[in-house]
């Protein structure tokens, strides 16, 4: 579910977009980052609340998510 919501802004693909395709990240990439944002210590305009929602496991399986799902 959680990766599901990513969708909204998020492709899988690259794309010239505005919002980073989250398929050309590795997973440690996806979960570096998503602490960063809950944590406050990388910038953001909402990835810091969104991230604050997500446990590290519901963090790492987002991740893992997205890591298969642009190997497909």
């Amino acid at each position: 579910p959680g990766a599901a919501s990513c969708l909204g802004c998020h492709t899988v693909a690259a794309d010239a977009g505005p919002v980073a395709a989250l398929g050309s990240f590795s997973a440690e990439q996806m979960v570096t980052a998503m602490q960063a944002f809950r944590s406050g210590s990388r910038p953001a305009t909402v990835m810091n609340r969104i991230a604050k929602g997500f446990s590290d496991e519901e963090i790492k399986a987002i991740a893992d998510w997205y890591a298969r799902a642009k190997s497909k």
